[in-house]
């Protein structure tokens, strides 16, 4: 499964528009300041006495709770243990009314399924050339288009040539010279000589393709027939051919004159990330499916991989044979390719919706024991379905937030949210603060 950075989205219906920083862009009404400066106002601050003031107007500050006389919003304590702990309070009615979830920090087994997209492509070992090892005409094609299903045997032109013509008749002339020394019974080497004459030009034949049927027919024939009928070589699908129109087609020796490829087995094209090769090897077993067909599942398993990563996307193609008895499955289709590969074991895990994502930086909200919550940043592994490896930062025993951390507008404001809690920078907070008009 590959981890993308990806923008935070809103609550949702209900929430409005104004909830969409939250927990790592904080209101300030979310949580009591953390060394802001003194607010000028006309109460005393004092340390010792319990202060409340408003998340959207900070500074409002009373001795008495109520409500703010700017916008009306519900006035919240201010707390000084924030700022020798490092967190962030958060009041009852918040959790309360933003469905604040946790989640332990776990020790577990990760099963690991790598998901990615492959394209399918024939199996280059059983696409055939249909060539000649000599020159000649092509003066009837029995088979003339792309996508035409042939079997090996089925005539697929017929073609003239004189070397093959000449070739024929030698073949003949072989014939009756054995037949007519055996009949005046001639000195046994003789006929010995005149055979060996004759199994040399049957043999030129067969080095031209010509079948041990055709041969046969030729000797039964007694005669050369001016055009020979060149037969398909494999059964499979014409994949690509040479020229418009083959009728009246000049060959040379070599030339390709159709490929015929068996779709029997495809080769499924997929590509991997550098960070998941380590678990990929020739071999690995994996599961493909297709848009077309979402009910059914085939099993292939890597053969091998291309010589170099791609220097662009940085991936390395695997070729996943895939079995396609029924013929279903079309060269060019996209399919979605999971590889499964060994578990880890015994490894810390979180759930992958508690992982914050912001450029360089990883961060999970950790929900401490006296009731507040911090920025951790973070290591990850492997990301196993909907569970996420942490090779560092956090702690057996620790829970983190799973839900309402993702109320973010912007990556912009995430980092500057995050730079703000974890060094109290109090400009970064005023930057990542919407501003609000009431």
């Amino acid at each position: 499964m590959k981890l993308r950075t990806m923008g935070f989205l809103g609550l949702g219906a209900g929430l409005g528009v104004g909830a969409a920083v939250l927990v790592l862009n904080p209101p300030s009404w979310w949580f009591a300041e953390r060394d802001a400066p003194k607010p000028t106002t006309d109460v005393d601050a004092s340390m010792d006495a319990a202060l409340y003031t408003c998340g959207m107007h900070p500074d409002v500050i009373r001795h008495e709770p109520g409500s703010c006389p700017i916008c009306g919003m519900r006035l919240v304590r201010k707390t000084q243990t924030e700022a020798d702990t490092g967190g962030v309070r958060v009041s009852q009615q918040f959790l309360q009314n933003f469905a604040v979830r946790t989640a332990p920090v776990e020790r577990r087994d990760l099963p690991i399924s790598i998901r990615t997209v492959g394209e399918l492509a024939h199996n280059e070992e059983k696409v055939f050339s249909v060539n000649t090892k000599f020159e000649g005409w092509i003066e009837s094609a029995r088979v003339n288009n792309v996508g035409e299903f042939v079997t090996a045997g089925d005539p697929l032109f017929e073609i003239y040539s004189p070397q093959l013509v000449t070739t024929a008749r030698e073949f003949l002339a072989a014939m009756d010279y054995v037949a007519r020394l055996e009949r005046d019974q001639a000195y046994p080497e003789a006929v010995q000589r005149a055979r060996s004459l004759l199994d040399a030009a049957r043999e030129r034949l067969s080095y031209w393709d010509m079948s041990a049927a055709q041969i046969d027919a030729l000797a039964a024939a007694k005669s050369a027939p001016r055009t020979i009928t060149f037969h398909s070589p494999a059964s499979g699908v014409v994949v690509d051919k040479m020229g418009d129109s083959l009728d009246g087609m000049k060959l040379s020796p070599g030339m390709t004159v159709l490929k015929i490829a068996d779709h029997t087995t495809l080769w499924a094209e997929a590509d991997f990330y550098e960070e998941d090769l380590r678990h990929v090897h020739v071999g690995s077993r994996a599961t493909i499916t297709a848009a077309a067909f979402p009910e059914r599942r085939w099993e292939g398993s890597i053969l091998f991989f291309r010589s170099a990563v791609n220097a662009e996307t940085r991936t390395l193609t695997a070729f996943i044979e895939v079995a396609n008895d029924d013929l279903v499955l079309r060269p060019r289709m996209y399919v979605d390719v999971v590889l499964h590969v060994d578990d880890l074991t015994d490894v810390i895990a979180i759930p992958a919706e508690s992982v914050l994502h912001s450029g360089a930086r990883t961060v999970a909200i950790v929900a401490r024991n006296d009731g507040a919550f911090e920025p951790r940043e973070v290591e990850l592994g492997i990301r196993s379905g909907e569970l996420q490896q942490v090779t560092a930062g956090l702690a057996m025993g620790e829970r983190v937030v799973v839900s309402s951390q993702f109320l973010i507008d912007s990556e912009s404001n995430l980092r500057a949210a995050i730079g703000q809690l974890l060094r109290g920078d109090e400009q970064a907070a005023g930057a990542a603060m919407p501003h609000h008009n009431h």
